[in-house]
């Protein structure tokens, strides 16, 4: 009778864990994103409703004008597709990381007010994906890819 060693040796799972995760890399950016861009492309869509004039008036109490919302409609809806499809992937994920960053520093950074500093960290969090992806790019399974392009 053969006899099977399955111990396993810890010091080769880092390098089995690498090896294993590169193999899935190009899908697990597909996951990603899909995944990244939802509460964009449905807070954009929201916005284009009943909350129009309500969220302009929240931006305007903010300090920002309220006649930036259509282009942040349009950030929100544009970015969240291009990366949904990986059509211009590098560069949508940096305006993206950008946005994120901006809107916790104007809408959430007073920390005094209810839900502001999870909302403020929730917006650096997602920025910091938004910047990976940027660095990372699209993966094998997008539009980018499809026409060699890096963008």
């Amino acid at each position: 009778m053969v006899q099977v060693n399955h111990q396993i040796n810890h010091r080769d799972l880092p390098v089995r864990l690498e090896l294993l995760m590169k193999k899935f890399e190009d899908s697990a950016l597909l996951v990603a994103r899909i995944l990244m861009p939802i509460l964009f492309i449905v807070a954009g869509y929201g916005k284009l409703g009943d909350s129009y004039a309500s969220t302009q008036q929240y931006m305007n109490a903010m300090g920002v004008p309220g006649f930036l919302l259509p282009l942040t409609i349009l950030l929100e809806l544009g970015s969240g597709l291009a990366v949904l499809f990986g059509f211009l992937t590098r560069t949508t994920a940096l305006f993206t990381f950008g946005f994120c960053i901006l809107t916790a520093i104007l809408f959430h950074s007073n920390f005094t007010e209810g839900m502001n500093q999870t909302m403020f960290l929730k917006n650096l969090t997602i920025g910091g994906g938004y910047l990976l992806l940027a660095i990372i790019g699209p993966g094998k399974f997008s539009i980018d890819r499809l026409m060699n392009r890096n963008w």
